[in-house]
């Protein structure tokens, strides 16, 4: 079975690259440093602070394997690729939130990269899903789990 495509912008990538290489290069040898001093001190068997480090050492372990395969399946949005005139993968859109009467600032992003504190939303997400193919100028009427909302399209960015 074929893995899963992980969609990134070109930013999302070098963000996870520099997160990879931090965590093998820099946070590996910490937590080698903090189980090696926590040996040191004796017995092991109700030594908390060897048990944290143990513990902190799997959770690197799995993001670095997290990581790697989402660079091994990675598909890069490519910014010159990304149009103007539609909003897909990579786009910054303004739009005009007609529940609320306010504008709002989305850029469609692959789920991987998704932070709404960023307002960045996921492809995959009703709200993204739902904005991708419209057109500046279009209104748009998007299904989410809490109910119907209602845009109109008033600009789209790289």
């Amino acid at each position: 079975m074929a893995e899963k495509k992980v969609v990134l912008t070109y930013e999302g990538l070098k963000k996870r690259e520099e997160e990879l290489e931090e965590l093998k290069t820099v946070r590996r040898k910490e937590v080698a440093e903090k189980i090696k001093e926590a040996r040191g001190q004796g017995d092991l068997s109700e030594n908390a602070e060897y048990d944290a480090a143990k513990e902190e050492q799997g959770e690197i372990e799995a993001r670095i394997a997290l990581l790697e395969k989402m660079l091994r399946n990675a598909e890069v949005i490519d910014d010159e690729e990304v149009s103007s005139d539609i909003i897909s993968v990579g786009s910054r859109v303004k739009l005009y939130d007609n529940e609320f009467e306010e504008e709002v600032e989305y850029t469609i992003v692959g789920s991987a990269e998704a932070d709404p504190m960023e307002n960045k939303i996921s492809n995959e997400s009703p709200v993204g899903m739902g904005l991708l193919g419209h057109k500046t100028g279009d209104n748009v009427v998007i299904e989410t789990p809490d109910g119907e909302i209602s845009f109109k399209v008033l600009d789209i960015n790289k």
